[in-house]
C-alpha cells in the first residue's frame, strides 16, 4: 500500500495524488513489458513534463513547479515504487538542468530552461569517464577554444569520451564537463557545457547491456570534433567541477527517493503475497518467523524515507545538507538492496521468477549503491566530515514559519 505523507501544502498533497493517480494508470500497465524488451519509453518523459512534473524544484517564471526538494523528492518516490528506470531518468534530467539553473546567464536560462523543465527536451548528465568513474578530477576529455572559424562566433572543440550516460543516445541535450586547462589530475581545469544532441560529431555506443533498469539507456557519448558555442559554457572556466559536484549533492537525495520507491513497491508486493499465500493452513503473514522480516522491511523503508526527507528539509532551509545528502544516498540505497533481497525470499521460488516483479526490484536496487557516487565514496564524505573541526556541526536552527491570515 502507499507511504502515509504529511505534506506541507494543500498544492502539494493534491500533487502526490495526482502522481498516484498517474503512475497507477500510466506507468504500471507499460512497465513490465519496456523492461522485458529494454525499450526506453520517451512518450512517458514527454508526457511527465506535460504533467509539470520534469521541473518541480525549478522556478515558476521558466516553466518550473517552484516546489520544495522535501516535496519534489516524494512524487520521485511514487513514481520510481512502480517504475524505477523513469523515476531515475527524473532524476537525471533534474541534476541536467541543475547547472543552467544555479550558473546559467539570464539570456541562457531564458533561452533554454523553459523547453528543459516543460519536457520538450530530455537531459542528460555527462560527467563520468571509463577510468575517471568516483574521480572525476581524473577525466581526459577536452574542450579546447577555437577562436572561431570561418567567420563564425568563438566557441570549443570536445573531443572524448563520457561513460554512463543515461539518456544516453536518446537525450536532446547533454550537460558535460570536459578539461579546458591543465593534465588529468587537476580539479581547478574543468568546465561546464550544455551540448545539444545533433551536434556534428556526437553520437553513441550502443546502450550497456545492464543487470537492471533495462528500461533506461545507459551509453558512452563519444565526441569526436564536437564544436560548441561559447554561449553554451555554463559559469566560467574551470568552475565545472564545481557545479558538476553541487549538483551530484541534488542528484544523491534523488537517488535516496528512488531507492525509497523502490523498496517501497518490493515491500507492498510482498506484504500482498504474505496475505494470500497459506502454509499449514496459515497464511504466511501470520508466521512470525516472516511477519518479523516484513516488520524489519517496513522500518527499513520508514528509515530510508526520514532520513532523506530530513536532509531535504535542510537543503529547503538554505542550511548545509551535502554530508546528510550522502547519508541519506548511503541509507536509503543500502536499505533498498536488503528489503528487495527480502522481499524475494518472502515469496519463495516465485520470488526468483520474472512472474512477480519482485527479482526486478532486487536487480534494479543494486545500481542504487553505485550511481551518483559509490556509497564507498559516500563513507569517504561522511568520515572526512566527521574528522573536520566540530564534525557535522550540533548547529541549531530555528525554521522559518508561514501564517496564514
Amino acid at each position: 500500500m502507499p507511504a502515509n505523507r504529511v505534506m506541507p501544502t494543500e498544492e502539494a498533497a493534491d500533487l502526490i495524488g495526482l502522481v498516484r493517480d498517474l503512475a497507477t494508470k500510466e506507468l504500471g500497465p507499460r512497465v513490465a513489458e519496456a523492461e522485458a524488451s529494454e525499450t526506453f519509453p520517451r512518450e512517458v518523459f514527454t508526457m511527465l513534463g506535460r504533467a509539470g512534473l520534469l521541473g518541480l524544484p525549478y522556478p515558476e517564471e521558466y516553466g518550473g513547479g517552484a516546489q520544495p526538494y522535501e516535496v519534489y523528492l516524494q512524487v520521485l518516490e511514487e513514481i520510481a515504487s512502480v517504475w524505477s528506470s523513469v523515476a531515475v531518468g527524473v532524476s537525471v534530467h533534474a541534476l541536467s538542468c541543475f547547472g543552467l539553473h544555479t550558473r546559467g546567464t539570464p539570456q541562457q536560462k531564458q533561452d533554454l530552461l523553459p523547453d528543459m523543465l516543460g519536457g520538450e527536451l530530455l537531459g542528460a548528465y555527462c560527467l563520468s569517464e571509463a577510468h575517471a568513474g568516483s574521480d572525476p578530477g581524473a577525466m581526459t576529455t577536452r574542450a579546447v577554444p577555437d577562436g572561431g572559424r570561418n567567420g563564425g562566433a568563438a566557441g570549443y572543440v570536445i573531443n572524448g569520451a563520457k561513460a554512463w550516460t543515461t539518456h544516453g543516445g536518446y537525450a536532446d541535450f547533454y550537460k558535460v564537463m570536459a578539461r579546458t586547462s591543465g593534465e588529468p589530475g587537476d580539479r581547478h581545469g574543468i568546465s561546464c557545457f550544455l551540448v545539444p544532441a545533433d551536434a556534428d560529431g556526437l553520437t553513441a555506443d550502443p546502450p550497456e547491456r545492464k543487470m537492471g533498469l533495462t528500461g533506461s539507456a545507459t551509453a558512452t557519448m563519444r565526441f569526436d570534433g564536437v564544436r560548441v558555442p561559447a554561449d553554451r559554457r555554463l559559469g566560467e572556466e574551470g568552475e565545472g567541477l564545481k557545479i558538476a559536484l553541487a549538483g551530484l549533492d541534488a542528484g544523491r537525495l534523488g537517488i535516496a527517493a528512488v531507492a525509497t520507491g523502490l523498496a517501497q513497491g518490493a515491500l507492498d508486493h510482498a506484504v500482498a503475497y504474505a496475505k494470500e499465500r497459506e502454509t499449514f493452513g496459515t497464511k504466511i503473514i501470520d508466521h512470525q518467523g516472516l511477519a518479523f522480516v516484513l516488520a524489519d522491511m517496513a522500518a527499513a523503508v520508514g528509515s530510508a524515507r526520514s532520513t532523506y526527507l530530513s536532509a531535504a528539509r535542510l537543503r529547503d532551509q538554505g542550511l548545509p545538507s551535502a554530508t546528510e545528502s550522502s547519508i541519506a544516498k548511503m541509507v536509503a540505497t543500502d536499505n533498498a538492496m536488503k528489503v528487495t533481497t527480502d522481499a524475494v525470499q518472502v515469496l519463495g521460488g516465485y520470488g526468483y521468477t520474472r512472474d512477480f516483479p519482485v527479482e526486478r526490484y532486487m536487480r534494479e536496487a543494486k545500481v542504487m549503491q553505485i550511481f551518483e557516487g559509490t556509497n564507498q565514496i559516500q563513507r569517504m564524505v561522511i568520515s572526512r566530515a566527521l574528522a573536520r573541526p566540530g564534525g557535522l556541526g550540533g548547529q541549531i536552527t530555528v525554521a522559518p514559519t508561514t501564517q496564514e491570515n
